[in-house]
């Protein structure tokens, strides 16, 4: 419960509802509009603080930094990874592409730690930012992991995070990130409107659950001639 309403507090501060300087209302009166304990409340903020979106001051109160780290995993479950060049976050969408059940590969096998042609559902899509498509990702999950997993491409929700934690259990704890540049091919011209040559910006993440096993690969191949990849270490 209290990650969630963390959640929705830092969905306050980058919507910019609650900007920098902003004083947030006392633990008893979050605890009231939330809907749950002042203890409750207490510990959401108690993350934030830890991860520098809040600061107590004295004779203050909890007062809004400025330094939301946009690349912590409360940010990936919930936010596009590309931003614009003068770094704000940005909204897009998600069009499926592709939807299917099949065997894994033997790299998908080795990089989940399953056996090879373990079943799996491969998701293909599409990101627009303003109809403009910035990024085209593959999302491979164990079948196991995820019974009853939508075999219907519109049921498939654009945050899909935090369905695997809300409808499986499927808790996020780490996620490694390599990073790489590419060339182009016919895929990615196609499907990214990109003129010859052009270059690409490829990211292959694992996911890791709370024991530290890999549950989920994510490969996204982006243009960046508009947008770019930031991450903030604090």
């Amino acid at each position: 419960m209290y990650r969630t309403v963390a959640n929705q507090i830092a969905e306050r501060i980058t919507s910019g509802e609650w900007q920098t300087g902003t004083v947030l209302p006392s633990e008893t009166a979050l605890a009231l509009e939330f809907r749950v304990s002042v203890g409750t409340i207490r510990r959401a903020l108690g993350e934030l603080v830890s991860e520098g979106t809040l600061a107590r001051r004295r004779k203050t109160g909890t007062v809004v930094t400025g330094r939301t780290p946009r690349h912590s995993l409360r940010f990936y479950y919930t936010y596009f990874r590309l931003h614009s060049r003068a770094g704000d976050l940005q909204n897009s969408t998600a069009r499926v592409l592709e939807l299917q059940s099949r065997a894994a590969t033997t790299d998908e096998a080795r990089r989940l730690a399953i056996p090879e042609g373990t079943q799996v559902h491969a998701l293909h899509r599409l990101r627009l930012v303003n109809d403009r498509p910035v990024m085209h990702e593959t999302i491979v999950i164990p079948c196991r992991l995820v019974p009853g997993f939508p075999t219907d491409p519109a049921r498939v929700p654009a945050r899909l995070y935090p369905m695997l934690w809300n409808e499986y259990g499927l808790k996020i704890s780490a996620i490694r990130e390599q990073i790489e540049a590419s060339i182009a091919d016919a895929e990615d011209h196609a499907l990214l409107n990109l003129s010859h040559p052009a270059a690409v910006l490829v990211l292959r993440e694992v996911a890791y659950d709370e024991q530290a096993q890999p549950i989920l690969l994510n490969s996204h191949r982006a243009t960046t001639s508009d947008d770019v990849y930031i991450n903030e270490i604090q």
